[in-house]
C-alpha cells in the first residue's frame, strides 16, 4: 500500500490543522490505520490509531481531547483533525497502515507495515 499525507503547514499556537492521508491499495478496510509523529532529535511516537471499522480509536495522552482521528473506507482516506495546537506538537506527521487483528487498534509502531513520507507541521509560539 502506498500512503500519501497532505495538509501540513505552519499554524499559530492555539490554531487548528487537518491532515489527510490517501491509501492507494485496495482492501483499505482490512487495515488498522494510525498517525505517528517525529520531532527533530526525538523518537517517533504514536499519536492516534483507528480500527478497520472506525469504531475504535486510541490516542496518546497529550493529544486526547485536542486531536480526532477518522477514516472514510469508501474513499481510502484517513484524517487527523488537530485543534488547540501547541509548539510541542510540531513534528513530521506520518500516516501508517497495518493488518487488522480484531476490533481495536494498538498505537505501537511495530504493528504498522506501511508508512507515508510524512507531512510537516510547524507551530509558532
Amino acid at each position: 500500500a502506498q500512503l500519501t499525507e497532505t495538509g501540513g503547514g505552519l499554524v499559530q499556537t492555539g490554531g487548528s490543522l487537518n491532515l489527510s492521508c490517501i491509501a492507494s491499495a485496495s482492501g483499505f478496510d482490512d487495515y488498522v490505520m494510525g498517525w505517528f509523529r517525529q520531532a527533530p532529535g526525538k523518537e517517533r511516537e504514536g499519536v492516534a490509531c483507528i480500527s478497520w471499522s472506525g469504531r475504535y480509536t486510541d490516542y496518546t495522552g497529550d493529544v486526547k481531547g485536542r486531536f480526532t482521528i477518522s477514516r472514510d473506507n469508501a474513499e481510502n482516506m484517513l484524517y487527523l483533525q488537530m485543534t488547540s495546537l501547541k509548539p510541542e506538537d510540531a513534528a513530521a506527521y506520518y500516516c501508517a497502515a497495518g493488518p487488522s487483528n480484531g476490533a481495536e487498534c494498538e498505537l505501537e509502531s511495530d504493528r504498522f507495515e506501511y508508512w507515508g513520507q510524512g507531512t510537516e507541521v510547524t507551530v509558532s509560539s
